[in-house]
């Protein structure tokens, strides 16, 4: 069986995505009777091994992200490559190219719903934006074989939009690159944060949706007791002087030593997905404060953090407080062993094929519905 997964979302600093097919392709390629190819953009033509990439217009503001322009290049690749089964990973160019090509191939194409579209814009440009982006979402998805959503508030926007073969598949995580041992007694030290703070991290781009000015306007709040570590492109500077700012993308070796050596992770975001960085958090053994909005609120549990309203930044300092006042590392603990139960990648991959083994051999799709 050979899956092609084609996608934009392939830059440096892509998160989810990125992340998502890394683990798929490292997965699936320990299963001999599978192959898998990647398609995405890139500086030029090239092929090296299963990786394709095509020519695409750098975005000056992008974040390294490309942006194809004509979709009939990256449909003759899709012929080419002659997939049982293609998985198209964002709702521009490349997966109408997919749609496209699935036809001619007679193959199922499955459409991965990674992030809200109509709702990101819709946060930037208002409501007929949004209005405009939804009925273009629901066009397109409603075209797929099936549609993956990464959390069940997700699916559920696209029920309610009228596309009704929606799966919800979560992401994992790398539990053996996000684990306690990561835990580094020199980190604070090394980053000049004194030993005796509660010691908090957000890592992440930042973006409008991930609403960094709440958690500086939390530290301010919190005072000197507590103190901040951020991570991540395009961090504010000037900060609360609770606050360390690591302005860059970080890799994931260092992201885990980060998360590992912290008391707990401070997120903000109202528009998460999955919360992929939430997840690790929980992996490398420490809790999560976070805004009990979107995906966060689903993939928070209780005992693994706490969830607090959304956008107030009074509420997430009185989280803190609560959260610190109880044994902090046993809650770290609770939330490895949640995530090491239901988001380890390989566990996460083997029902996402027998999803695809379904589809390909034409017995009904139905019984993986999620049921509302």
């Amino acid at each position: 069986m050979h899956i092609a997964d084609v996608t934009m979302f392939h830059a440096p600093a892509s998160g989810g995505v990125r992340t998502y097919l890394q683990a798929k392709h490292r997965v699936f390629s320990r299963i001999p009777q599978l192959r898998t190819s990647l398609l995405v953009p890139g500086a030029e033509r090239d092929s090296l091994g299963d990786h394709h990439t095509l020519p695409a217009l750098h975005l000056p503001l992008g974040q390294g992200y490309r942006f194809p322009l004509r979709g009939s290049p990256w449909r003759d690749v899709l012929i080419d490559l002659k997939p049982d089964l293609i998985e198209a990973g964002d709702p521009y160019v490349t997966a109408w190219a997919a749609l496209d090509a699935g036809q001619r191939l007679g193959v199922p194409v499955v459409g991965f719903y990674h992030s809200d579209l109509p709702r990101l814009m819709g946060d930037r440009f208002g409501c007929y934006v949004e209005k405009r982006l939804t009925r273009y979402v629901t066009t397109l998805y409603s075209q797929f074989d099936s549609v993956l959503a990464p959390c069940n508030a997700m699916a559920n926007r696209l029920n309610d939009w009228g596309v009704d073969n929606v799966r919800v598949q979560p992401l994992g995580v790398d539990l053996a690159q996000f684990n306690p041992q990561q835990c580094d007694p020199a980190f604070r030290q090394t980053m000049g944060i004194p030993s005796d703070k509660k010691l908090l991290i957000f890592v992440g781009r930042n973006s409008r949706e991930k609403n960094i000015d709440v958690l500086l306007a939390t530290m301010r709040q919190l005072g000197s007791d507590y103190h901040l570590l951020l991570m991540g492109p395009g961090m504010p500077h000037h900060v609360p002087s609770n606050v360390t700012i690591v302005d860059r993308c970080c890799g994931a070796h260092e992201v885990a030593k980060a998360l590992a050596s912290s008391d707990a992770l401070l997120h903000a975001g109202t528009r998460e997905t999955f919360g992929l960085i939430a997840q690790e958090a929980m992996a490398s053994g420490i809790p999560v404060i976070a805004a009990n909005a979107g995906a966060l609120a689903e993939n928070v549990l209780l005992g693994a953090g706490i969830l607090c309203k959304p956008l107030d930044p009074v509420a997430m300092a009185e989280a803190c407080v609560a959260l610190f006042s109880n044994d902090v590392a046993a809650s770290g603990r609770y939330a490895r062993r949640h995530v090491e139960r239901h988001f380890n990648w390989d566990g996460v991959m083997h029902s996402l094929l027998e999803h695809y083994q379904q589809l390909c051999h034409g017995s009904q799709p139905y019984a993986l519905h999620q049921h509302h």
